[in-house]
């Protein structure tokens, strides 16, 4: 299937889905073409109107030359520029998804005439989604004032391989997509992710027999919160109703406690990232960006310079995706360890003190949660916050900030493996300690059920309980990234 693209209003999170995560192409509508023809037929008026207007990158020179006033033989020489001298960083690749994703939200600048592209680059900008290889994007070395490093190495291509008219490039490479398709690739797999917590945490609340009434209903009410009240109940529709008579006589420890808030902060964070996500998808941030303020001076509208190109609401989105997936791994590890020992979950002691040694030596899981301890070491160092970095130097004339989103998503990618794999480690532990008692998995959790036995290795047979933990992980990650 194919995304129709008429309109900023297009760009919508399920359309970056299923561009991005699912593959589709992108169709350029007949509204979109007429808009970018209109805007392209604006800059030519202004600048016939006007020979000496002011317009950053195309009667000036870009970067630190924006001083320098470009003659007419000057902008049609700049006009043809390569980006590639841009293309500085190197690393790590960034996944396929998300560069597909900042490809869709370039088109954001584009589809109403905003940037004043041509026409015909737009239509080559969208057609880079029709299947083919994406150029490659690293995910480290951005620290550049703006987007302009990585839009380079996505975008060179493109622009050497034809003619451009002025502005074109700087349609290409300023602005900032790359912003609003990481935090859309962000809140996508938070969607995913939150979800995978809720069912592995769901289980460990079912093997710990913990009282029911940490979940009730009326708690919906007293904590005043819609992320908490779905918690709530996403935690009840898992665990099923039962007897709170036949459970835990009484209250469990914290960690089991504070379950549904720290659940509800996780959705907090991830509908936040969705909502900026939204927002960005469909925003405006070229520079130079025409805006409709005709006059006597300006009949035709006019270009302004703008820090649209720094998007700080994409990095504390992100931000607070990794503190959210920090503070699961420590809930995760507490679980495991839990119900381990016998003498805090009221079930059989994994830990020591058992009547046949050899058995819990073949199936003894008790180091999973020094593991998880890694882990959430490691999430809270990812988890710390994303301030703005200096650029260049400390200041190197104009570009004397650099935009952090890339080191966000990177922040908020390493936390949540994290957690998936924090969540595996638990899930294993879970799962036994229900198998011990004779207790059934409840049914909405068959899947997940499913999944774990086919990493567990048999409980009688000796073997390392990080490879099963490790393709548990894997099971999750299924469930939360495309294929």
């Amino acid at each position: 299937m194919t995304v129709r693209v008429n309109c900023r209003a297009d760009l919508t999170l399920e359309a970056a889905r299923r561009v991005a995560w699912e593959g589709e192409g992108v169709e350029l509508g007949p509204r979109a073409l007429a808009a970018m023809a209109q805007g392209r037929d604006r800059l030519e008026r202004i600048l016939e109107h006007d020979p000496d207007v002011t317009i950053y990158g195309v009667t000036t020179g870009p970067g630190q030359l924006a001083r320098a006033k470009l003659t007419a033989e000057q902008r049609a020489q700049w006009a043809g520029m390569s980006p590639a001298r841009a293309a500085a960083s190197w690393g790590d690749p960034l996944p396929g998804r998300a560069v597909r994703a900042i490809v869709l939200a370039r088109l954001a600048n584009f589809v109403e005439g905003h940037a004043a592209v041509s026409p015909e680059i737009a239509c080559r900008v969208a057609a880079m989604l029709d299947g083919g290889d994406l150029p490659f994007v690293p995910v480290q070395g951005h620290g550049g004032a703006g987007e302009i490093l990585s839009l380079s190495h996505l975008f060179t291509g493109l622009a050497e391989a034809g003619r451009l008219a002025p502005k074109d490039v700087m349609c290409l490479i300023n602005g900032s997509p790359a912003a609003a398709g990481l935090v859309t690739d962000a809140a996508l797999a938070a969607a995913g992710r939150l979800e995978a917590a809720a069912r592995v945490f769901a289980l460990s609340f079912e093997a710990f027999n913990a009282p029911l009434g940490h979940l009730a209903p009326a708690l919906e009410g007293y904590w005043n919160n819609p992320h908490d009240t779905w918690a709530l109940r996403r935690l009840r529709d898992l665990v099923g109703e039962g007897d709170d008579a036949e459970r835990r006589p009484y209250q469990a420890p914290v960690s089991y406690r504070i379950l549904p808030r720290m659940l509800g902060q996780a959705r907090r964070a991830a509908a936040l990232a969705a909502e900026v996500a939204e927002e960005s998808l469909q925003a405006v941030t070229d520079n130079p960006v025409w805006i409709d303020d005709a006059g006597e001076d300006h009949p035709f509208g006019r270009f302004v310079s703008t820090g649209g190109y720094h998007n700080p609401h994409a990095a504390l989105a992100m931000d607070a995706l990794s503190a959210a997936c920090a503070n699961l791994c420590l809930l995760a590890g507490r679980h495991g360890a839990k119900l381990l020992d016998g003498k805090v979950s009221l079930l059989p002691d994994q830990l020591a003190d058992s009547d046949d040694l050899g058995d819990v030596r073949r199936a003894y899981l008790g180091c999973l949660p020094m593991a998880q301890t890694g882990y959430e070491e490691e999430a809270r160092l990812h988890a710390q916050a994303t301030l703005l970095p200096g650029s260049e130097s400390g200041g190197f004339g104009q570009n004397d900030v650099a935009s952090p989103v890339f080191l966000a998503w990177s922040k908020q990618d390493r936390a949540g493996r994290c957690l998936d794999m924090a969540l595996a480690s638990l899930a294993p532990i879970a799962l036994r300690a229900l198998d011990l008692t004779g207790r059934p998995v409840p049914p909405q959790l068959a899947g997940l059920e499913a999944a774990v036995r086919e990493g567990l290795p048999d409980p009688m047979q000796p073997a390392a309980p990080g490879q099963a933990a490790a393709s548990i992980a894997e099971a999750l990650r299924r469930g939360i990234y495309p294929a």
